[in-house]
């Protein structure tokens, strides 16, 4: 460990720093990009009475564009086992108007949320999930999800709505696993705020739900909450609930499936189109009629219109898998 005049021994001599002298000359120190960090291990080694100094420190002290002091402090005091002044911290009200600011404190906010999954406990629970309640957090997901608590499945839900903390929610979900698919499959097929109304996050939010149920895996009774996404306006929707529901849906369903896909043919991203080939390709029973009478529609057009027909084109190469 790098050697630090400041708590040098006493010479003959000379004066003994008092220890909290010394603690506050090692808080001045976290503020030194240079010094900050290892300044937390001399802060541990002096132990419980570091507590108060870095107590006022974290929860007196102003938000910083530079927030690696805090963050620091926040480092010492939960090896220091000082989870109060943690929890203290996060319920603290603070109004930071600068945006750059309010991002660096974000970070801390979340480091200190992490660091209490060190404490799991029920009560710790309790508060973690109290605190959901007040604000969206990236480091308050990662801790809800290591205790993989059902209670904060809405709280993972309205995360995945914004842009900054969709991912957080994403692993939060994958963390949760299958125990998660009752809730997501309803969340699929629930606008925010209503059907006619839906808003662009929450419709980010049903395509990643689908998405994670993609990974996760459904069950029959999933099925029949999901199999409502085929009748969606939107083309994401519709083709991720086809994947995820090809080998449970029924006859019907699988009609449907086949004529919604070919619908949405060569007018979707490349990504989409993919998989709708595929899924058409699993569905031939079902879409080839439709698809062979358009394909023979289409070949009736001028030679120079079909070589420009991109969903001829499309059609074809369904066909060409068929075969």
């Amino acid at each position: 460990m790098p050697h630090f005049p400041a708590l040098a021994k006493a010479q003959p001599g000379e004066r003994m720093e008092l220890p909290i002298n010394r603690i506050y000359r090692l808080i001045r120190m976290l503020e030194s990009l240079r010094t900050g960090d290892e300044s937390v291990g001399f802060l541990v080694e002096l132990g419980p009475i570091a507590i108060e100094p870095l107590r006022e420190f974290l929860l007196k002290g102003q938000p910083s564009k530079i927030f690696q002091p805090r963050l620091w402090a926040v480092k010492a005091l939960a090896r220091l086992e000082a989870r109060e002044v943690l929890v203290t911290y996060l319920f603290q009200e603070r109004e930071i108007p600068d945006p750059e600011e309010k991002l660096g404190e974000e970070a801390v906010e979340s480091a200190a949320a992490r660091f209490l999954t060190n404490w799991p406990d029920e009560e710790m629970r309790r508060l973690l999930l109290q605190l959901s309640e007040r604000r969206l957090l990236n480091g308050l997901i990662d801790a809800l999800a290591e205790f993989r608590t059902l209670e904060a499945i809405p709280y993972f839900e309205r995360a995945l709505e914004d842009d900054f903390y969709r991912s957080a929610a994403e692993n939060a979900f994958l963390r949760l696993g299958t125990l998660a698919g009752d809730s997501l499959s309803q969340a699929a097929v629930t606008p925010h705020p209503g059907p006619s109304t839906e808003t662009p996050g929450s419709l980010k939010r049903r395509r990643t739900v689908v998405r994670l149920l993609n990974n996760l895996g459904i069950s029959a009774a999933n099925w029949q909450v999901l199999r409502s996404l085929l009748r969606e306006t939107d083309a994401e929707l519709v083709v991720a609930a086809a994947k995820i529901g090809i080998e449970l849906a029924s006859e019907e369903d699988r009609k449907l499936m086949a004529h919604r896909l070919t619908g949405f043919l060569s007018s979707t991203p490349w990504h989409l189109g993919k998989d709708i080939e595929k899924n058409l390709v699993a569905l031939k029973l079902e879409a080839a009629n439709e698809i062979e009478k358009e394909i023979v529609l289409r070949l009736e057009q001028p030679e120079d219109a079909r070589g420009h027909d991109v969903r001829l084109r499309a059609l074809l190469r369904v066909k060409r898998r068929w075969e």
